[in-house]
């Protein structure tokens, strides 16, 4: 079967995939689109796995205090490229802003911070390429 950039653009728009790993995926499931998905996840968890012993040691430490309360969050990254971006020095900020609000960590992890966990995704995504 014949790959289409429309093919590509699509497989793209649902997975967040670069335009190669797109086209590859397509290739090798003959243009199906579930298993392109399908192919494309277990591909990610591959790469996971491969950065998941990569250590981790830059980032940054933000201080929140208020009405006699502090908090020190520490958010590290694998590069200080991350640690220095504008976006990243935010979420840590709202981290510690919400860390602050918050009785404990386990209330820190439930805590509804909007788009963090979708933001935080996508500056992992942006590291990987």
């Amino acid at each position: 079967m014949a790959i289409t950039a429309a093919m590509v653009k699509e497989l793209r728009d649902s997975t967040g995939a670069g335009m190669m790993d797109a086209k590859k995926a397509l290739t090798e499931n003959n243009g199906d689109m579930e298993a392109s998905v399908d192919w494309l996840r277990t591909k990610g968890l591959a790469k996971a796995a491969k950065k998941s012993g990569r250590t981790a040691a830059e980032g940054l430490v933000a201080v929140a205090v208020s009405g006699g309360r502090g908090v020190a969050v520490e958010v590290n990254s694998e590069t200080d490229f991350v640690a220095k971006n504008s976006d990243f020095q935010a979420m840590v900020s709202k981290i510690a802003k919400v860390a602050l609000t918050v009785g404990d960590t386990d209330a820190l992890k439930a805590a509804d911070m909007g788009a963090m966990e979708e933001f935080a995704e996508e500056l992992v995504a942006a590291e990987q390429q």
